[in-house]
C-alpha cells in the first residue's frame, strides 16, 4: 500500500537570461516562466520545510511540489525571485555561503575561464591534457572533460588545479555569478526558505567527518545570522548517496540541528521516506505540457 500523498520536490540550479552552450540544461527565464505557469495552474507548491511537515502529518494536499534552488547563484535573485512573485509561489534557496560577495565556485571558474580562452592550454601535468579552445565547439568538449576529471579530488588539490588553469589561461573570470548578501536577505524578505547548502560546496565525501560537520553548521550559522531567521534544511552538495555523501553525512546533518536534508537522489518524498536524505528531482528541459505531463506521472509512482 501506498505510503500516503507524495511530495516531488524539484531541483534548479542557475536561470539565464539566454541559452549558454557552456551550461547546457540550465533553465532560461523564459522557460522558468513557463514552468512556474504550469506549477501555478495544475501543482499546489509549498515551502519545502511546511511540506514535510504536512507530509508527515498526513495533511499534505494532492499534487504537492516544492521548489529548491541550489548553490546560490545572483540570477536567483535578479531573474528567478520576479517570476517566482509573479505567479505567488515560494521555492528554498540552499546557499554555499562561502562564495557569497564576490566568490566563485571551482566549476563555474573552469566554465568562465575556458570562455575566455583561445589558445591551447596544456594540462598534462593537471591530469586535463591539451585543451583546445580555439573554437566554440571545441570549448564546449573541453568544459565537460575538465570538469569530471577534477570533480571528486580533494577539495585543496582541485582548487590548485583551478587556479593553475586560470594562470595559464591568463584570464580574469567575472567576480559577480554568485549572489550578495542583500540578495540573501531579499529572498527571505520576500517570504523565500533559505536553506543551507556548505560553505565551499565539497564533496563530502572526500573530506573528514568533522570538517563535513563544520561545514554544515558554519553555513547554517552564517545563513541565521544573516536572514535572522531559524535555518531548517539542508542540501548536500552534488548530493547522490554513494558517490557524494553517504549515511553518516545524513546522521551529521541530523546532529548539526536541521530538519531535514534533501539529495538529488530521484524519486518522491513520502512519510517513510528519510528526512535527511529525501529524494529530487531536476533538471527539466521539458516545458508546456511536456512538464506538466512529467510531474503527475512521477506523482504517480
Amino acid at each position: 500500500m501506498r505510503d500516503g500523498r507524495g511530495l516531488l520536490i524539484l531541483t534548479y540550479h542557475r536561470v539565464l537570461p539566454a541559452d549558454d552552450p557552456l551550461r547546457p540544461g540550465e533553465m532560461t527565464q523564459a522557460a522558468f516562466d513557463r514552468h512556474a505557469a504550469v506549477l501555478r495552474r495544475w501543482f499546489n507548491v509549498l515551502p519545502l520545510a511546511e511540506g514535510w511537515r504536512r507530509t508527515l502529518a498526513g495533511s499534505l494536499p494532492r499534487r504537492a511540489v516544492a521548489i529548491t534552488f541550489d548553490d546560490g547563484y545572483a540570477d536567483n535573485a535578479e531573474l528567478a525571485l520576479p517570476v517566482l512573485k509573479r505567479h505567488g509561489l515560494a521555492a528554498t534557496f540552499f546557499i554555499a555561503t562561502g562564495f557569497l560577495d564576490g566568490g566563485r565556485m571551482w566549476n563555474d571558474t573552469i566554465i568562465e575561464t575556458l570562455r575566455g580562452a583561445r589558445a591551447p592550454l596544456d594540462l598534462r601535468d593537471l591530469d586535463g591534457g591539451v585543451l583546445a579552445t580555439d573554437t566554440p565547439e571545441a570549448r564546449v568538449r573541453a568544459v565537460p572533460a575538465v570538469i569530471r576529471s577534477w570533480k571528486h579530488l580533494p577539495p585543496d588539490e582541485r582548487q590548485r588545479r583551478v587556479d593553475a588553469l586560470v594562470e595559464r589561461a591568463r584570464l580574469q573570470p567575472p567576480a559577480d555569478l554568485m549572489m550578495r548578501s542583500d540578495q540573501v536577505r531579499e529572498l527571505a524578505n520576500a517570504g523565500m526558505e533559505i536553506g543551507a547548502h556548505t560553505v565551499t560546496h565539497p564533496i563530502l565525501r572526500s573530506i573528514s567527518d568533522a570538517e563535513a560537520a563544520d561545514e554544515m553548521s558554519r553555513s547554517r550559522t552564517a545563513l541565521e545570522r544573516l536572514t535572522g531567521t531559524p535555518v531548517r534544511t539542508f542540501a548536500y552538495p552534488n548530493g547522490r548517496l554513494g558517490d557524494d555523501y553517504d549515511a553518516r553525512h545524513a546522521e551529521i546533518a541530523r546532529r548539526t540541528g536541521f530538519e531535514l536534508a534533501v539529495s538529488t537522489n530521484a524519486g518522491t518524498a513520502r512519510r517513510s521516506s528519510d528526512a535527511f536524505q529525501l529524494p529530487r528531482f531536476g533538471p527539466w528541459p521539458e516545458s508546456g505540457w511536456r512538464f506538466a505531463a512529467r510531474l503527475l506521472h512521477a506523482h504517480r509512482h
